[in-house]
């Protein structure tokens, strides 16, 4: 308790400025996500506070991010479409969801995980991180231009065959449950669709047009009608933010230009009174839990989306541990991944239950609460009570923040997420694959499939995708380089190891050897039997040496039975030299050692080995 407040001055600097940094960014990320501004702004309350309490990372402030948004983004539109578009309907199984994640982070906590995440391959995080910034750049450019494809009815008009098809289809739905048999009792049919009015079909005709539009490809697909209809003053308002964030920096970063930009526009449009378009409203008093979350909890309504919210719990864990590395290199300490894991799960999961978004450790809030003096746990909770307070004391004023503002800042977030280190690389990595007459990077390869499958089709299965690609390449190219330093030749024609030298003469015709470097694992078993094929029947020695054998999985296990089986048809003994602890219990478990390879002859060296075929064998 005395360390948690040695340095409460620096701490409450270093919070109070990441609180209002985190502000704008908040409120954006809400917006972003379809649950309305307050939602980013309590996910950002809570998340601080707990994360910072519970976590693992002194200098760490969390809160919504670009990633943990964008894949969110993707959930809520799912699920509002899967209720009819009512958000109202949606939103118990969106904070199920969302609570899942975040009681799978605190498992993953608990179950050491986090000191596996370092293990993602860069090409992986890389096009996801790029991504992100193209979903964000592409979805806020209607936004910004004043355009929102549910209040254009000319779009929305379209979409009125298809929306009477759906109430109609629903109807049928409803008696099939209720057991009415249609054919014979149309009239029921008839009696409920008479009750369906023009203001329903209008509603269901807006969810598809925001359907439709929705994403990458739908903003796209819109974009020539938005060009068409651009609100100019939304589109001033929207440059003249950027214009702000990207100009202030260049005058000073001692104050953050995205909070300067949000005053000096918001400000202008209210204080000129202009016909703008403000955010929706932020609920002015304290949050309140949604307990329909528990009381109406079905498993059935949250079991398509399991698999979704723990690619939230991993990304959200990746991107919290990212940032803490950041932390230590700045701070010169160490965090403590798995315990990060359990105060960011617990963080997500009392958000969750109040209606915030999900989030993770922020990159940019933590640098500037390290840089403003924060060194302990304080300044993150700090951070969530400037935060609360905001809300408490200014949620009516915030309420009229025009939409086009936080549409710029979310343009120059989505730039600035994308990754230039790996985009800049591209020209340079070296191109190892070949498919038909083109030669390719397989580390750019992952990378452009992670970012057009990502910014295009599905961020979940992306991500997916690309870990089951890079991770094929990692064992074709050991596998490779295990078959390209493994030989198999007689010590006369072999290019003999140190402890080969000075070998008998009158042996190197009989004795093959057999180097294995490198693990014998599914990926390099191939190459092993070509190996064991240049074995002549003449032979009546294999020495396999194993010292640099560190690894053996059971493709590679069986792959060495049928090997050895086959040299014991042929008459040929076979020697281990130098075998290693994990092969040596593989081969333990299925009984190659002792059936096929006694104790006698396992030696922990050559010479020891030599000096037995000396004494043991007489060889011509």
């Amino acid at each position: 308790m005395k360390n948690f407040f040695s340095n409460i001055k620096g701490d409450a600097f270093g919070g109070i400025t990441a609180g209002i940094v985190a502000l704008p960014l908040a409120l954006a990320f809400g917006v972003s996500s379809g649950l309305g501004p307050s939602a980013g702004l309590y996910g950002a309350i809570f998340i601080s506070f707990f994360a910072a309490l519970f976590g693992g990372t002194s200098t760490q402030i969390s809160g919504p991010t670009a990633p943990m948004t964008a894949v969110s983004m993707v959930v809520i539109a799912a699920i509002i479409v899967a209720n009819d578009g009512s958000v109202e309907k949606a939103m118990p199984i969106i904070l199920t969801v969302f609570l899942l994640a975040g009681l799978m982070q605190i498992v993953l906590g608990f179950l050491g995980i986090g000191q596996y995440i370092r293990f993602i391959p860069y090409p992986v995080v890389s096009g996801f991180m790029t991504a992100i910034g193209v979903i964000i750049l592409i979805t806020q450019i209607l936004p910004s231009l004043g355009y929102y494809p549910k209040e254009d009815m000319n779009f929305v008009e379209q979409f009125k065959p298809q929306a009477e098809e759906l109430i109609l289809e629903n109807i049928l739905k409803e008696e099939a449950g209720e057991g009415i048999l249609v054919l014979e009792d149309f009239r029921e049919t008839i009696n409920r669709a008479e009750k369906i009015s023009q203001a329903d079909i209008l509603k269901e005709s807006q969810t598809l047009a925001t359907k439709e539009a929705s994403g990458v490809l739908g903003s796209i697909k819109v974009m020539p009608r938005a060009l068409k209809n651009i609100n100019w003053l939304e589109l001033i308002l929207a440059f003249a933010t950027i214009f702000i964030i990207y100009g202030f920096k260049r005058i000073t970063t001692a104050i953050p230009s995205t909070l300067v930009a949000l005053i000096v526009v918001s400000g202008i449009a209210i204080g000129f009174g202009l016909n703008y378009r403000p955010i929706e409203e932020i609920p002015s008093g304290l949050p309140v839990p949604n307990l329909e979350i528990f009381t109406g909890f079905k498993l059935s309504n949250i079991t398509p989306y399991i698999f979704t919210a723990l690619t939230l719990a991993l990304l959200g864990a990746i991107d919290s541990l990212l940032t803490s590395v950041v932390a230590d290199n700045m701070t010169k300490t160490k965090h403590k991944p798995n315990k990060e894991l359990v105060g960011q799960g617990i963080g997500n999961s009392i958000a969750a239950v109040f209606g915030g978004i999900p989030g993770a450790g922020a990159t940019i809030r933590t640098v500037v609460n390290i840089n403003s003096g924060g060194k302990t746990k304080l300044s993150g909770m700090i951070a969530g009570v400037m935060l609360f307070i905001i809300l408490l004391a200014l949620a009516p004023l915030a309420s009229k923040i025009p939409a086009a503002v936080l549409a710029g800042i979310l343009i120059t977030v989505g730039i600035g997420v994308m990754d230039y280190k790996g985009l800049k690389a591209i020209p340079s990595l070296p191109k190892d694959i070949k498919l038909g007459p083109l030669k390719l990077s397989s580390e750019v390869m992952i990378m452009l499939v992670v970012l057009v499958l990502s910014s295009f089709w599905n961020l979940v299965y992306a991500v997916g995708i690309g870990l089951v690609i890079a991770s094929l390449m990692f064992m074709k190219k050991i596998g490779d380089l295990t078959g390209e330093r493994s030989d198999v030749k007689s010590l006369k024609k072999e290019e003999a190891w140190a402890d080969e030298i000075g070998f008998p003469k009158n042996f190197k015709e009989e004795v093959f050897v057999k180097h294995i470097k490198g693990p014998l694992f599914f990926g390099s078993t191939s190459n092993f039997q070509q190996l064991t094929l240049q074995i002549p029947d003449s032979a009546h020695f294999v020495i396999m040496r194993l010292d640099r054998m560190q690894y053996m999985d059971q493709t590679g296990l069986y792959a060495m039975e049928d090997m050895l089986q086959d040299l014991k048809s042929k008459d040929i003994d076979t020697l281990f030299v130098g075998l290693l602890k994990q092969p040596r219990y593989m081969m333990e478990r299925i009984d190659i050692i002792p059936d096929f390879i006694g104790e006698e002859k396992i030696f922990e060296d050559f010479d020891s080995c030599i000096d037995w075929i000396k004494e043991n064998v007489e060889i011509s």
